[in-house]
């Protein structure tokens, strides 16, 4: 039976090695839309281009709030280490599955020019989830006690 720990570090360095490559090809655009063009509404993208940065830009952005959500419920729960190890479990686990399965996603659209809004959009509604997930199990109390933070929007 082979181990399913080799095959998660692999895709999760996969995922690394994506999104640097990304960020440079869209730091390479950027630079020269940014000394030619106004700056970015992402409510009107029209192109292709336009359309990546903008989900770039909420990819980006998700992945902050999860970051926040995840810190505050590392911190919460800090007392109970084996709570903390099994969140940090569970993290790295979600990482391996969104990379898997916007992958999957950036697969089925790879022969037209939206792959990359499709499978940026895909990391940012699984990120948005997640962090709303965070919070329902470890920031937010059944008994009406105020939660540790507010309710995560998981609208795109």
């Amino acid at each position: 039976m082979v181990s399913g720990k080799p095959l998660m570090r692999e895709l999760l360095h996969l995922e690394k090695l994506m999104k640097t490559w990304l960020l440079l090809v869209l730091f390479g655009f950027s630079c020269s839309a940014m000394a030619e063009n106004p700056p970015l509404d992402c409510q009107n993208a029209m192109s292709t281009l336009e359309m990546n940065r903008c989900a770039s830009m909420a990819l980006d952005s998700a992945e902050a709030e999860l970051a926040r959500y995840l810190a505050a419920s590392l911190a919460h729960n800090a007392d109970d280490l084996e709570l903390v190890n099994a969140i940090n479990v569970a993290q790295t686990d979600w990482q391996a599955y969104r990379l898997s399965h916007c992958n999957s996603v950036y697969m089925q659209w790879r022969d037209g020019s939206i792959r990359g809004v499709m499978a940026l959009s895909c990391k940012t509604q699984l990120t948005k989830q997640r962090s709303h997930d965070i919070w329902k199990s470890f920031l937010s109390f059944m008994d009406g006690t105020p939660a540790i933070l507010p309710e995560p929007d998981t609208s795109l």
